[in-house]
């Protein structure tokens, strides 16, 4: 067996201190999809992280409305929306101000049914349950040397 890869030595040189504060990279992965990883070094993978969930749940509010996210109606979807953090809890705000506190006129012209609205709420939540897996891999994931785009690992 030969000794540590080149690829360790200079993750080590390169981001002293970083690996030890996995907490602080797991809650701004909370914060913001893909932030933890960015802050680890890990920027291509946190940017594609950051896109990723970004994709989900702009497609899934453009699905279903803003609906899709309430945390008194539908609690259980919440806490797997919760996992995109601030995001979900946001747009169950938005929800919440604005369209249930208009008229009922109002609302059942801007509330998604059916197919459409289940659609969009399990895109929401599938962000959150993705989030959920990456601030898990923030927090004890494997150490990796500060990422590029096609760079394939010689470690074996």
């Amino acid at each position: 067996m030969t000794g540590p890869s080149k690829r360790q030595d200079t993750h080590g040189q390169d981001s002293p201190g970083r690996s030890s504060n996995r907490p602080l990279a797991a809650l701004l992965a909370w914060l913001l999809p893909g932030l933890g990883h960015m802050y680890l070094g890990q920027r291509f993978r946190g940017r594609m992280i950051l896109l990723g969930t970004l994709f989900l749940v702009t497609f899934g509010v453009l699905i279903g409305g803003v609906d899709v996210v309430d945390m008194q109606r539908d609690r259980l979807w919440f806490i797997a929306q919760a996992g995109t953090g601030p995001i979900a809890f946001l747009l169950d705000l938005l929800n919440q101000a604005l369209l249930k506190t208009a008229s009922p006129g109002t609302q059942a012209q801007f509330t998604s049914l059916g197919n459409l609205n289940s659609t969009g709420t399990l895109y929401i939540a599938l962000a959150g349950l993705m989030n959920v897996v990456v601030i898990i891999d923030a927090l004890a994931g494997p150490e990796r040397a500060h990422d590029t785009p096609g760079r394939r690992s010689t470690d074996r």
